[in-house]
């Protein structure tokens, strides 16, 4: 847990030990100290404040998933600007919380997090998809060959939208793991794209968030 305020982190790390499946194995105040115990620690999940003294949080995560891919990086913020999203996600975190959140919200994200999935707090996507959604069209008028996809294509994606796991969606669903890979596999082949931060960004931009 990276945090410069001390009473935050303390309480952030009160709420995480309540839950029998978490385990907090270190704190640092600035993102300098949270590169060096990731280093020593190797830790499942790192939640990260972005504005922070000596190194913000936003280089830190940079030079962890860049040195420690294999960790996964929930930012924990007050920034609301989807510009912080993107940025976030474009340097490898896999989830983006608003330090407004409930103590459920939290463990939930982290459990996302560390279940290789995504979570992005909905306050701050709700502002993404009215940035990226056309205005008419809906996803016919994002890029990408969104008529090539088949129905069922079609629902992956939007799960895999809203932050679900392989094995969330293939619980949806009732189908394996391995199948909802072949289908994601075969998603990003039909729309060019690479990596689970441009599916999101792709769905975003198609709309599928902002449909029930």
């Amino acid at each position: 847990m990276a945090d410069d305020h001390a009473i935050v982190r303390e309480g952030i790390c009160l709420v995480l030990r309540g839950y029998s499946d978490i385990e907090v194995i270190g704190e640092a105040a600035d993102g300098a100290q949270a590169i060096e115990q990731v280093e020593k620690l190797k830790p499942d999940v790192v939640l990260m404040d972005i504005s922070m003294p000596v190194m913000g949080g936003l280089d830190a995560i940079q030079a962890i998933k860049q040195k420690f891919p294999e960790v996964q990086v929930l930012a924990l913020t007050v920034h609301e600007s989807p510009e912080y999203l993107r940025r976030v996600l474009a340097l490898g975190a896999a989830g983006y919380l608003l330090k407004g959140t409930t103590s459920s919200e939290l463990v939930s994200a982290v459990r996302a997090v560390h279940a290789h999935g995504m979570y992005l707090d909905p306050k701050v996507t709700r502002k993404l998809v009215d940035e990226f959604v056309p205005k008419e069209g809906g996803a016919e008028g994002a890029k990408g060959a969104y008529g090539d996809l088949s129905k069922r294509e079609r629902e992956v994606l939007r799960y895999i939208a809203e932050g679900q796991t392989n094995q969330e969606i293939g619980r949806i669903l009732y189908l394996s793991p391995n199948t909802v890979q072949t289908y994601r596999s075969r998603i990003m082949e039909k729309l060019g794209l690479h990596g689970r931060a441009e599916l999101i960004k792709y769905a975003l931009r198609a709309g599928f968030l902002d449909k029930e």
